[in-house]
């Protein structure tokens, strides 16, 4: 199974990069790990929100495929433990599937065009993080999900 992050914007903080890239990099030892940022849109000053996720969401189709499971990160979907979530990775795995995406979208969310593809979406938190710092830490979680897996000493109960 390949696992794919396909973020909108760029993270410019160099602690978050360096963050994502040390979590990116224990990952390829587990999955095909895959993660696309889309450039956030330029002058945006006249349109509408709604305007602006549905351009967001041309962005993002772009790198779809027929057969992707899409799961949001979305303020309004499921909460997991991090064993929880590890399990609902493990399902996926078994489930034979090809292509699990999550989905960081711009500021004002997603379109409903891209709600409609999505197969779940989850929450890391009821708190709001920047959309740069969730990279960080669902990158994070997405590891200690396969150290979860595979038993290893990384996550503590």
């Amino acid at each position: 199974m390949k696992i794919t992050l396909l973020t909108v914007g760029k993270t410019e903080d160099k602690y978050l990069i360096e963050g994502i890239e040390k979590y990116v990099k224990r990952l390829k030892h587990y999955v095909n790990f895959v993660s696309i940022e889309i450039p956030e849109l330029k002058n945006t000053k006249n349109l509408s929100t709604d305007q602006q996720k549905a351009k967001e969401a041309e962005l993002i189709r772009k790198h779809l495929q027929n057969g992707d499971f899409i799961v949001l990160l979305d303020e309004k979907g499921k909460e997991f433990t991090s064993a929880n979530f590890a399990a609902f990775i493990s399902k996926k795995m078994v489930s034979g599937l090809q292509n699990l995406v999550f989905i960081v979208g711009g500021p004002y969310g997603f379109d409903t065009s891209i709600y409609e593809k999505a197969g779940d979406k989850i929450s890391l938190s009821r708190m709001t993080f920047s959309h740069q710092m969730v990279r960080l830490f669902f990158v994070e979680q997405i590891y200690r999900a396969f150290t979860i897996l595979k038993g290893e000493p990384y996550h503590h109960e």
